[in-house]
């Protein structure tokens, strides 16, 4: 099973796209775990639960979220689970209230992995042995809510979504808190709900971009944001600035090496695209991916894959 260069064919319920510089992608969805060759037709699929991160990593094997509290490596070719964590149960956590929400493949086989509910990130080796702990600072403390995305930096730092608390906040590698930013309501109520018609500032996913911004995906706002390091909005999307478009519980985040944006539209309804790739320059959309009969409402998670995406560095 070939894993290299992967892309999706593109298709808009509502206008013609361009269809250059596709991508194939790994996605989840309607209790599959699919890869989609450029021509949008699964290559390869196997049954499987929602997720919320996912990697693929350099032998071809895929990282992803298994349940509620555990990461697993999966050879997609045997479709077997060759390793796992589970961190319901293993240092420390056995009998507490844990969900996982986020993880990262590092070097020399460590893995990252954030804890909510203990508010924790960890890295492990592969057999499990506790290697580093970082305290993480939750408002609103729930297992559920305490995290979305997180990404261990090049420095060394770690830029985490505290989506209950409506911030994104940089750790040093000794857990001081450096930087942190609150997603604004822009003067609005929030909204319960997931779809379009929600409000908030749940954020999912952070990028920090080359020039020191950071890119975050604002979840039940609707929108992207480019946030300097002084905490100034410098550049956005927002629910209706693309046409024929509307973002609903924007969700992952990739920049390609072309400088595009991938963004997840999670919970956008059959009308809407699960995935759109972003001119930032010009804030056009380069393709859109719908396939909600095939993978439904809740593509909460996907990746490009063959293709040094900053975001998953």
């Amino acid at each position: 099973m070939r894993f290299a260069c992967l892309a999706v064919f593109v298709l808009n319920l509502l206008f013609v796209l361009p269809v250059s510089a596709q991508q194939e992608v790994l996605l989840q969805g309607k209790g599959r775990l699919a890869s989609l060759d450029p021509s949008g037709k699964v290559q390869w699929e196997m049954p499987w639960g929602g997720i919320h991160d996912i990697h693929v990593l350099p032998n071809g094997h895929i990282m992803v979220q298994q349940g509620g509290a555990k990461v697993s490596e999966l050879d997609p070719i045997t479709k077997k689970v060759v390793w796992s964590y589970d961190s319901a149960t293993q240092n420390g956590n056995q009998g507490k209230p844990v969900e996982v929400h986020a993880f990262q493949p590092l070097s020399d086989g460590r893995v990252m992995i954030a804890e909510s509910g203990v508010g924790r990130i960890i890295e492990v080796d592969r057999d499990g042995k506790l290697l580093k702990e970082i305290k993480l600072k939750v408002n609103h403390p729930h297992p559920h809510t305490d995290t979305r995305l997180a990404r261990k930096l090049s420095n060394g730092h770690y830029l985490v979504c505290h989506e209950g608390d409506g911030f994104v906040r940089e750790y040093s590698d000794k857990g001081d808190l450096v930087w942190e930013y609150e997603v604004p309501l822009f003067g609005k109520e929030p909204r319960g709900g997931h779809g379009p018609d929600a409000w908030g500032n749940k954020c999912f996913s952070a990028v920090r971009l080359e020039n020191g911004d950071t890119l975050i995906a604002t979840g039940n706002g609707h929108s992207v944001l480019q946030v300097t390091p002084e905490k100034k909005i410098v550049w956005q999307v927002a629910q209706k600035d693309l046409p024929g478009i509307t973002l609903a519980w924007v969700t992952t985040l990739e920049v390609l090496p072309n400088g595009h944006y991938v963004i997840g539209n999670c919970h956008a309804g059959a009308e809407n695209p699960q995935l759109i790739e972003l001119d930032p320059k010009t804030k056009k959309v380069v393709w859109a991916l719908n396939q909600y009969e095939a993978f439904g409402n809740d593509v909460s998670n996907s990746q490009v894959v063959g293709v040094a995406v900053q975001a998953r560095r």
